[in-house]
């Protein structure tokens, strides 16, 4: 069975009528998924999950969620309707799960509520996309966000983002360029088409870093990622300079 259908469907079977329905987001909808893209979906709900679903949906998640060649990684979100309809930043996200969590979740247990900024470009790209896997259209389900959300969701993950530029070099790199594009221009592009964009303005001495990444992100595996002699000490003066842009553009923290 196809990994989106598995998911919709141990959805389906862990919260039933609960789930309002479930929406692609990330690179499904945003040019395609390419070798090593995630599978982004996200969950709206009727009311917050309890302990009993919230063990079972992650349990299911852990079985279902891998990497190719056997499976993509998983990234789900469950937002209860009402904590976003009628908007208000920062949101309430009930259940997040994602690859780089396993590790929290064995400690932990499963996932609790907790604010989410990153719910305003999900569900941005939600309702860009327009695709509903179960459910309604997602105009009928979701309220529009304000750009100055999307501003402030954006800005509001850059610095535990860049404390990861060592171990993620590529998704970094790729992720900042995203977030210096969705500030000057107003639109959540693919990574790869945000680095395009943010190549045309770097400085010729910064270019070669992050078209380095977008070539990887469209042709590699996270395994088979490599970067040539030089490259990877150049990213600290890369990334300096696209903070320095992203902090222009933000403006003073509010």
């Amino acid at each position: 069975m196809d990994q989106t259908r598995e998911i919709v469907r141990l959805v389906d079977e862990v919260l039933g009528r609960t789930a309002i329905g479930t929406y692609p987001h990330g690179s499904a909808v945003l040019g395609g998924l390419r070798p090593a893209s995630d599978l982004d979906l996200l969950v709206v709900s009727r009311r917050t999950m309890d302990d009993s679903e919230r063990a079972a949906l992650l349990a299911g998640l852990l079985e279902r969620s891998g990497f190719p060649p056997s499976a993509r990684p998983v990234e789900l979100t469950v937002v209860v309707q009402s904590e976003v309809r009628p908007w208000r930043f920062p949101p309430i996200g009930d259940f997040l799960f994602g690859e780089w969590l396993r590790e929290e979740f064995a400690a932990s247990g499963p996932p609790r509520p907790e604010p989410m900024p990153d719910l305003a470009l999900l569900i941005a790209q939600v309702l860009s996309g327009d695709r509903a896997l179960a459910g309604p259209p997602p105009a009928h389900v979701l309220d529009a966000v304000p750009h100055e959300d999307l501003v402030r969701a954006s800005v509001a993950g850059v610095p535990e983002l860049v404390a990861e530029v060592a171990d993620d070099t590529r998704n970094v790199l790729l992720t900042l360029a995203r977030v210096w594009t969705t500030l000057a221009t107003g639109a959540i592009r693919p990574k790869d088409d945000a680095a395009d964009w943010a190549l045309a303005r770097l400085p010729a001495e910064h270019r070669p870093v992050l078209a380095h990444a977008r070539d990887l992100y469209r042709t590699r595996a996270y395994a088979d990622e490599t970067w040539p002699d030089g490259l990877r000490e150049r990213v600290g003066a890369h990334v300096d300079h696209v903070l320095s842009e992203i902090g222009r553009l933000a403006g003073p923290p509010r």
